[in-house]
């Protein structure tokens, strides 16, 4: 069977028909390899190609009047991205790669392809981008509303829960991939502000630390303590129009 990021991560919700796994598999037929720190696109960059994350982990950002940075969504393998040039021409934040990765570009006319062939599929496109939607929500809404140590551990859960539906071997221990700069820029606090709130964890007794990677001691406590809510559960697919051969 033919391997698709994309489809192995709407499989995960609904059998895919072979037609509907090949249509996607399509998506990917355009690898390119990016550097940690290779910027793929900036604000206001015009193009006709839309993206599919196949290995690695990127981040979208915006660049504040201030100059600061403020990260609004990380990527990671089978995420669909730059959708923002469908309906503006343009993209209207910098992507770059936060490790190194692979991303594929495809035409964006597969798209209006996709809406008239397969309804199925584009309505699932509609369920991941409402998903990604309601963790930025969650995340922006937190920086001014939950204090700086259940920021840091929602960001940390929520890398996890990502990294989960991306079909990387994560469990209670794994690597989040970012500096503590750009966790920052994540949450809204500086670089020093989440070491002293990562240390704060490991004080608790909720978290330790080591070359790089971090594992979750009490994950209970944690999730019940910070508040947070998997937005991958709990999704009602039963109004998804049936399959197309």
């Amino acid at each position: 069977m033919s391997k698709s990021g994309l489809a192995d991560r709407l499989d995960k919700w609904i059998a895919l028909t072979p037609a509907e796994r090949q249509t996607l598999c399509a998506f990917e037929e355009r690898p390119r390899s990016l550097r940690r720190g290779a910027v793929l696109m900036d604000d206001h960059s015009r193009g006709d190609d839309l993206f599919v994350v196949q290995q690695g982990m990127l981040m979208c950002y915006v660049l504040l009047d201030d100059g600061s940075r403020q990260i609004v969504r990380f990527l990671f393998p089978g995420d669909l991205f730059a959708l923002s040039a469908l309906v503006y021409g343009r993209s209207l934040d910098t992507i770059v790669a936060v490790t190194n990765s692979v991303v594929c570009a495809f035409d964006r006319t597969r798209i209006t392809r996709l809406a008239v062939d397969h309804p199925r599929l584009m309505s699932l496109l509609l369920v991941l981008n409402q998903i990604e939607r309601v963790i930025t929500t969650d995340r922006l809404a937190g920086l001014g509303r939950t204090s700086a140590r259940t920021r840091v551990a929602t960001l940390l859960l929520s890398l996890r829960g990502q990294m989960r539906q991306a079909g990387l071997d994560v469990g209670d221990s794994f690597v989040p991939g970012l500096t503590q700069e750009e966790m920052g820029d994540a949450i809204g606090l500086t670089a020093v502000h989440v070491n002293r709130m990562l240390r704060q964890l490991e004080e608790e007794g909720l978290v330790t630390r080591q070359g790089g990677r971090v594992q979750l001691l009490n994950e209970a406590r944690l999730v019940r303590e910070v508040r947070y809510v998997d937005r991958f559960e709990g999704l009602d697919l039963s109004w998804l129009p049936a399959a197309r051969d």
